[in-house]
């Protein structure tokens, strides 16, 4: 299991990350989302060892990850910014990791190599963009690595390389103890494969769990009312995080559990009313307008 404590960075005056606490389960494909400039790839690098918190700690099963090279060797980080060496081609690349993951398996590597029509001796400075995800894909798998960090793991995919990558995480953790942590702007992506889901919003986490509980708690309610009742009044108790109102229907965004909430609207005996499962889209639209990040105000 990976777990942050107060985990803080910086960049001059820019707060990246601001005092992260949070718990990534063993087993299960983590997404995380988040505005722009959220904080997703700085918080990808200090899981991975890759920067130093200003504050914090990064934990993996107990043990620290910074300067910990027995502990790193456990991460495998994919940017979305890919580098690699000058010149270097698919199985140079797979040679140079194989120094630093000593569980690598270089003839499974050569074989998706081919699987995925990769020239292992071509230079990747000539592969697309797609080409080079794959390679570090690839490369990620076969490390042995038991957690694989991922910014945009699908950026530059076609449909089928991106099947074909989903395919490769589910029979990995078919397997093993595999854990894929994928960073996103692709919501609706993340939501087909992802069973938890952590929501940065300015350094910060809003949000972080199993994704089925949270649409069992967030629940979006349409309804149209013979008299009107401020929705805050109707709902009461439950946690309001949007009111829209069209005319004579009002869309209500709440937080809380669904019998109640049916049983508030029901009360009222509304002309008209529905209640809504809400997408990942949904979710992340309604948690980052109650903190402040509002469309409607970009817009305006």
């Amino acid at each position: 299991m990976i777990e942050t404590t107060g985990l803080t960075k910086s960049f001059g005056e820019i707060l990246a990350v601001n005092h992260i606490t949070t718990k990534i389960r063993d087993g299960a494909v983590f997404g995380l989302v988040g505005t722009n400039g959220a904080g997703k790839s700085t918080f990808l690098r200090l899981l991975s060892g890759v920067l130093r918190p200003d504050e914090g700690t990064v934990f993996v099963d107990g043990e620290p990850v910074y300067e910990r090279p027995r502990t790193k060797s456990r991460m495998f980080y994919i940017s979305d910014e890919q580098y690699f060496l000058p010149g270097a081609t698919p199985l140079e690349t797979a040679s140079h990791y194989r120094l630093f993951y000593p569980d690598f398996q270089m003839e499974r590597c050569r074989k998706l190599f081919e699987s995925f029509g990769l020239d292992e001796r071509r230079k990747i400075a000539t592969f697309s963009k797609g080409m080079k995800k794959q390679v570090s894909i690839i490369c990620g798998i076969c490390s042995g690595a038991s957690y694989l960090l991922c910014d945009e793991a699908f950026d530059g995919l076609d449909p089928v390389m991106r099947q074909a990558t989903k395919s490769l995480f589910a029979g990995e953790m078919e397997e093993r103890s595999f854990t894929p942590v994928i960073a996103s702007h692709n919501l609706r992506e993340l939501e087909d494969i992802c069973e938890d889901v952590g929501l940065l919003h300015a350094g910060g986490i809003l949000l972080s769990g199993e994704l089925e509980n949270m649409k069992l708690n967030i629940h979006k309610v349409q309804f149209v009312l013979k008299e009107e009742v401020p929705a805050q009044e109707l709902f009461a108790p439950l946690e309001i995080l949007t009111d829209d109102r069209r005319g004579m229907l009002h869309t209500v965004t709440l937080r809380g559990d669904r019998e109640t909430a049916e049983a508030k609207i029901r009360a009222a005996e509304p002309v008209f009313y529905e209640l809504l499962p809400l997408s990942l889209e949904e979710i992340f639209i309604s948690e980052t307008e109650v903190a402040g990040y509002d469309v409607r105000k970009i817009i305006c």
